[in-house]
């Protein structure tokens, strides 16, 4: 006679075995196979040896773009492989490390600004062993990319893809040198698109959780297809090490980048001629807007290609009618337009949605865009008034003048209580709009306050220490 039971849970033992080599098999399939794309691509990978000497101290970082708020608080380390493995130069002849590809049969390469930045000699070893001293065709910091030439037929070169059709959590590739390291290749998947670094405010990187190193600089990044979808530039890290953020430059970016390196040896971009920063919920309430996004206009540059076109608290929301996300995203939107082209920029303005038209001006030089910094004002403390928490009194033309004011603006002389305080309102603050209105005096600020209904929430544009900055500040 049978014994049910236990027939019944061999069966069920059956079942559940089969159940988990089925899922083994189907989670299997699912997993990429690099393999062959390894043995495809690698041969046109190349690593880069630079000899140069280094200043005793490492040049500060370019400043953030005006207006850009910094979300890191921790290093963004650049690969340069020195020994000591923590990415800063030293005061001798050194050699940094970094990668490239091939980008063309006939010698062109392509790697990262600042691999070869300043460099003497560049060395570029093939994949098969081959060394070559390459020329430096050009290369832009604003986009740290560079375009190498070396003297060779033949090359193998890799297949370029489509960055714009990256999306998140799609499996991708890296090969290079990390640590010196040749041919080495690392994968991971796609942890963001379109990020906003604060010293690389041209550049929308690719994100990813794929294992980045000192010396990986430079190196391709590809799909499951192996097209070069991105240059490994930058990771985020506390040790200079890999810490599952790494950074890469959209090939879209880079193309275009390598096409005006080729043909006129420098790279052309778009710009608008503002300030901007970023739009809180405060802010946005204060607007009129339902949600903070946007790129908040704090300044227009005098003769620039806004002039007369853009006013102080113009919110840009679309770019052709593509959204602008927040205010660093809007540089690298402007920067792929050619200058002289005219563009749709859809706009919040007192409260209103509004279009205007907008010729795209040069971005200037890097010896151009830094602003000098106007002298510290110093009033003589003439009898203010005490509004919201602030104590006002009025400016002379000299302060003016250095702020770099037209006109108009009172000066924040003493922060004394609520509201001015919780908006983040100092001393020293020079108030140029209030609620969309120009002040030039502080009977006029006590004017359109005593107009406002007690518990809105108002922009508050003030100057501080040479930069403009709205505040939402709610009245009380």
């Amino acid at each position: 006679m049978t014994d049910k039971p236990a027939s019944r849970m061999r069966l069920l033992q059956w079942l559940l075995a089969g159940a988990l080599c089925l899922s083994a098999s189907v989670q299997a399939r699912s997993l990429p196979e690099f393999t062959e794309l390894v043995k495809t691509n690698g041969p046109a990978v190349v690593n880069i040896t630079t000899s140069h000497k280094q200043k005793a101290a490492p040049e500060a970082p370019p400043d953030s773009a005006p207006g850009y708020e910094e979300p890191f608080d921790e290093l963004m380390k650049r690969f340069f492989g020195n020994p000591n493995g923590n990415g800063v130069p030293e005061d001798f002849g050194a050699d940094a490390r970094g990668s490239g590809f091939v980008l063309s049969a006939d010698g062109y390469i392509i790697t990262n600004h600042h691999v070869v930045d300043g460099a003497d000699e560049i060395l570029v070893k093939l994949n098969d062993r081959r060394e070559f001293t390459a020329k430096l065709i050009g290369s832009d910091k604003r986009s740290d990319v560079a375009l190498l030439k070396i003297e060779a037929m033949n090359l193998p070169t890799l297949k370029i893809g489509d960055s714009g059709t990256i999306e998140v959590g799609e499996w991708v590739l890296a090969i290079g040198s990390p640590f010196g390291f040749e041919s080495s290749a690392t994968s991971g998947i796609v942890s963001a698109t379109g990020r906003n670094l604060p010293t690389d405010t041209y550049v929308p990187f690719i994100q990813t959780d794929v294992a980045i190193n000192p010396g990986n600089s430079g190196g391709p990044l590809f799909n499951l297809d192996g097209e070069v979808v991105g240059v490994n530039s930058q990771i985020y890290s506390r040790s200079g090490g890999f810490m599952g953020v790494s950074f890469a430059i959209p090939i879209n970016i880079v193309m275009d980048v390598v096409s005006q390196l080729k043909t006129k040896g420098k790279v052309s971009r778009g710009w608008i001629g503002v300030y901007i920063q970023e739009v809180d919920q405060n802010l946005a309430q204060s607007f009129g807007m339902t949600t903070p996004t946007g790129a908040l206009v704090t300044q227009v540059v005098p003769e620039g290609p806004a002039t007369n076109v853009m006013q102080l608290g113009d919110v840009i929301i679309e770019l052709n009618g593509k959204p602008v996300a927040n205010a660093g995203s809007l540089p690298a939107m402007v920067g792929t337009v050619a200058p002289g082209e005219t563009v749709k920029l859809t706009v919040i303005r007192n409260r209103e949605r509004k279009e205007v038209d907008l010729k795209i001006g040069e971005l200037p030089g890097e010896e151009g865009a830094a602003q000098a910094e106007p002298e510290e004002a110093s009033p003589d403390n003439p009898v203010g008034i005490e509004v919201l928490g602030m104590q006002l009194t009025p400016i002379d033309d000299t302060i003016r003048e250095a702020l770099g004011l037209a006109m108009g603006g009172v000066l924040v002389e003493k922060v004394s209580g609520d509201p001015a305080q919780r908006a983040g309102i100092a001393a020293g603050d020079v108030v140029t709009i209030l609620d969309g209105k120009p002040v030039s005096s502080p009977e006029e600020v006590k004017k359109i306050l005593s107009e406002i209904d007690k518990g809105k929430t108002i922009a508050v544009l003030v100057y501080r220490e040479g930069a403009a900055r709205f505040l939402a500040m709610k009245v009380e």
